[in-house]
């Protein structure tokens, strides 16, 4: 009997009957349509397409960095590949001298100046601005004098990108020093080295000779405090640096239109008529290497040269100094290439007193 209650019992839990079906609940209220997200490559694509790099291409092929044939010479040099040599270049930046197996001589690509392989410094562009993998904006301490550090960083170039283009555009060496009121001139490549525009945009490093002129303080150029490398040399032709015409919004929101500081053409010819008519000592490399100067077969009259710059290239030669400084003062302002736009006052002061010492 308890045997049969137990069965009756489970088969009365384990399996119920079901009840009616309760109303239909009401429907929900529809969901609004959702906002698309932005795109996570869409800041990428604007510079990482060929659409974009494409005219890059182009215009860089047209500039000097890739025209110029000083690559396959000094950028197989361990002292000029640093600035002649695209893997050069590259390693200087990055650790201070240049590794054995860069000496390629090989042309600045791309990846010369900008960062390939670390790439940007933040990818909050909105908040950050891109830097654009630019591989250097780090201040510059001069080769000739590390007591002096550069920095382009201004309202006109908020990262200090053009510190990249001062890295290079520096002089490789300083002015003329006197030994007994002259200078041994020996280098056929002597002057700032094709690159004095930094310095020049700072008003120093000219032979800053006594004159008429009085030279403006260094530091206080229109062009060094309000603009930059960038702001003119890439707001027209991008990447073939070459400058904002004169009549470009870029000059003309300062001043009116000028292709060049007032009278400098006319007072470099006279300059370098004068430098051509100077006379010097002849010198010649003796058994030990150094340069001596040259005698007649008396052993007393010195033979002359004339010329310390002809055709703008510095000639070998024993010379007074003020001679010596005047071509360096010479070269200093034609290989700035900027015919003294760059610094206008302190140009003028240069070419003008230079001239009047010549005198």
């Amino acid at each position: 009997m308890m045997l049969a209650s137990s069965a009756l019992f489970v088969n009365c839990t384990s399996d119920p009957i079901a009840g009616p079906e309760g109303i239909a609940g009401i429907d929900g209220t529809d969901g609004l349509d959702g906002i698309d997200g932005l795109d996570s490559t869409a800041d990428c694509r604007a510079c990482h397409s060929k659409e974009h790099r494409d005219p890059i291409k182009a215009e860089y092929a047209l500039s000097g960095h890739a025209t110029g044939t000083s690559w396959s010479y000094a950028g197989t040099r361990e002292g000029c590949a640093q600035c002649h040599s695209n893997e050069g270049f590259a390693d200087f930046q990055s650790t201070g001298m240049v590794l054995p197996g860069s000496l390629t001589g090989n042309a600045i690509t791309c990846n010369g100046c900008h960062n390939t392989k670390d790439g940007h410094r933040s990818f909050d562009f909105e908040t950050d601005g891109n830097d654009y993998a630019l591989r250097t904006f780090a201040p510059v301490t001069l080769i000739v004098d590390e007591s002096i550090t550069l920095d382009a960083t201004n309202d006109s170039d908020l990262f200090g990108a053009s510190n990249a283009c001062i890295a290079c555009h520096q002089p490789r060496r300083s002015g003329p020093v006197a030994t007994d009121g002259k200078y041994l001139q020996t280098s056929e490549h002597w002057g700032p080295h094709h690159g004095p525009q930094s310095t020049m945009l700072q008003g120093i490093e000219g032979m800053n000779v006594a004159g008429t002129v009085a030279y403006p303080a260094a530091g206080t150029a229109g062009h060094q405090e309000g603009s930059s490398c960038i702001a003119c040399h890439m707001s027209e032709g991008g990447h073939t640096w070459e400058p904002s015409t004169p009549s470009s919004a870029t000059c003309t929101s300062c001043h009116d239109a000028k292709t060049e500081v007032d009278g400098y053409a006319a007072n470099i010819e006279i300059l370098a008529g004068q430098l051509a008519n100077v006379v010097g000592q002849k010198i010649a490399e003796d058994a030990n290497g150094d340069y001596q100067p040259v005698f007649e077969a008396d052993g007393t009259t010195p033979v002359l040269v004339t010329g310390i710059v002809l055709e703008n290239e510095p000639k070998l030669g024993l010379f007074d100094i003020k001679d010596a400084e005047a071509a360096w003062n010479y070269l200093f302002l034609t290989e700035d290439k900027s015919k003294g736009v760059h610094n206008p006052e302190y140009a003028k002061a240069l070419i003008q007193n230079t001239i009047e010492s010549m005198q």
